[in-house]
């Protein structure tokens, strides 16, 4: 490999390292916005911010942690679960 590959190489491992790290950041304004406005969101909703299957979130239970949330069990509407963030005060 030349060096020149290789400086290449590392750049766009740099790149995507911020790409993701922008990504992580975006989702944790979203939960923030979600939590502060006091919004209610379905388990679609909630997995897709988690980046998980909806059978993950709903098989956790009612109450638990996620970050730096707690994940909330509101009610059923319908065939939908409706989950509450709430920030974690360290």
């Amino acid at each position: 490999m030349s060096v020149e590959h290789l400086k290449n190489t590392e750049k766009r491992n740099n790149c995507d390292r911020i790409t993701r790290l922008r990504e992580s950041l975006e989702t944790l304004q979203i939960a923030q916005e979600v939590g502060e406005q006091g919004y209610l969101i379905t388990s679609s909703e909630l997995a897709d911010l988690m980046e998980v299957n909806a059978s993950a979130v709903t098989s956790r239970g009612d109450y638990w942690a996620w970050r730096n949330w707690t994940v909330s069990r509101i009610r059923r509407e319908g065939n939908q679960i409706l989950w509450q963030l709430e920030r974690i005060d360290e």
